[in-house]
């Protein structure tokens, strides 16, 4: 890896780190930054550019972190590591960390800027859901599917959001497509609806 490209990465680390300073996991005691460094991993792992790896340790920032905007990620990363980081962030306008817009309001955002996005969004977003899937579907086999009473969303408006993600993640790397299918088939498993209530 080239030095600024090196540099790039080295910077979105300490950003996700001070950042999300404090911040836990639901229902855990796991930093939260650990996931970003996971789906980093993930995106090194599956051929990822530095620029990729950046979005990746960036990609929750703006989403809970009152302090991080897209605009102050321009100022540090650049327009295109910004704009990425926030087709990936499950905000609306005006939404903030403790007020934030409906559950399925957000995820319906998520998935149409998700659809309309290039490769770069796509690798990511895919390393970001299958790190949240291991994580999910290990939780539910360790302790039942009350895991998922810690989420805001019901077990049916889970699955279809994993699945409809999915669907809309489009053409990444073979082995990670077929561990991210194989994933939601078994949270399917344990939710047998996969119709949203309306």
């Amino acid at each position: 890896m080239a030095p600024e490209k090196a540099d790039l990465v080295a910077r979105a680390l300490r950003r996700a780190l001070e950042a999300h300073a404090g911040q836990t996991r639901k229902g855990s005691d796991v930093p939260y930054v650990t996931h970003c460094i996971r789906v980093a991993a993930l995106v090194m792992q599956h051929g990822g550019t530095p620029e990729q790896i950046a979005i990746a340790l960036l990609h929750d920032t703006v989403e809970d972190c009152d302090e991080v905007t897209e605009a102050s990620l321009t100022v540090e990363f650049g327009t295109r590591v910004a704009a990425q980081v926030a087709v990936l962030s499950d905000t609306l306008p005006g939404d903030t960390v403790s007020r934030k817009s409906p559950w399925r309001e957000r995820k319906e955002a998520y998935i149409a800027r998700l659809r309309g996005a290039d490769e770069t969004v796509h690798l990511v977003a895919a390393c970001d859901k299958l790190d949240n899937l291991r994580s999910l579907v290990a939780d539910i086999d360790q302790h039942g599917v009350v895991t998922l009473e810690r989420f805001s969303a019901s077990p049916r408006q889970t699955r279809w959001y994993y699945e409809t993600v999915r669907e809309g993640i489009g053409d990444v790397p073979q082995e990670l497509a077929a561990e991210l299918e194989a994933l939601t088939r078994l949270l399917a498993r344990h939710i047998p609806e996969a119709s949203v209530e309306r």
